[in-house]
């Protein structure tokens, strides 16, 4: 990534690898073959992605302040399975709203289904904005 980058006068992309997808939870991990507990197999590959050079991690904002102690900063931790206090969980398992996530060192918050769904999808942003705030 670095050498095109280079080669085509860009800077250069920011890489993230992705850990363990937000609609499993123990159970489910259990069955597909998951052998350690699922923050223990997020920790690991969260630590093998920073030592390996990798700019952030893909993982639920349930993990996302033990990978932010591991890792530090400037290490992107980028949270889908963001659920606002008026949302429903639908399929993701691991879920925070925003405001605990960002409190809990996510670098970026992945917002779909509550505003895509959302009757109105501008009042939607408008809420999850104030609950970030605090308001």
């Amino acid at each position: 990534a670095s050498e095109a980058a280079k080669e085509s006068g860009r800077p250069r992309p920011k890489i993230l690898a992705v850990t363990v997808l937000t609609s499993f939870d123990d159970k489910g991990w259990a069955e597909t073959g998951g052998q350690l507990p699922i923050l223990n197999h997020v920790l690991r590959l969260a630590k093998l992605a920073h030592e390996s050079g990798v700019d952030g991690v893909v993982a639920s904002p349930r993990e996302a302040a033990a990978i932010r102690e591991i890792c530090g900063e400037p290490f992107e931790i980028v949270t889908p399975g963001i659920r606002p206090s008026f949302a429903q969980s639908n399929d993701q398992k691991r879920i925070a709203t925003p405001s605990r996530a960002l409190q809990d060192g996510a670098s970026r918050l992945v917002i779909g289904r509550p505003v895509t769904k959302a009757e109105n999808p501008q009042k939607a942003v408008s809420l999850i904005l104030k609950e970030i705030r605090g308001e």
